[in-house]
């Protein structure tokens, strides 16, 4: 495995208890913490500069954090602690069809 995903795999678990704290704290609600991302992941999936050539998969690799989050986010409101492999997979069984 390449070095950077395991640096990634970090990142993301340090948003995801950034994210975490800020809606125990009530600086956001469960509600706004989603919305937030999935804005930003529609429109990443959208944006009308990438160049056209990218594939379904490349769109996805770009989509992943904010996908990964909203996953981790709604797990742990809901008591659950996955593992990163356990939320790849939910983010990988939910993806949108391209």
């Amino acid at each position: 495995m390449n070095t950077a995903n395991l640096q990634l795999e970090g990142v993301y678990a340090v948003l995801a208890a950034l994210f975490g704290a800020l809606r125990e704290k009530g600086v956001c609600n469960d509600q706004e913490i989603d919305q937030l991302l999935a804005g930003v992941e529609k429109a990443l999936a959208s944006d009308p500069q990438r160049p056209t050539e990218l594939r379904g998969a490349n769109i996805d690799a770009i989509c992943f954090p904010a996908r990964f989050l909203r996953h981790a986010l709604q797990a742990s409101s809901e008591g659950h602690h996955l593992s990163f492999a356990q939320l790849v997979s939910r983010v990988g069984q939910t993806k949108p069809d391209h």
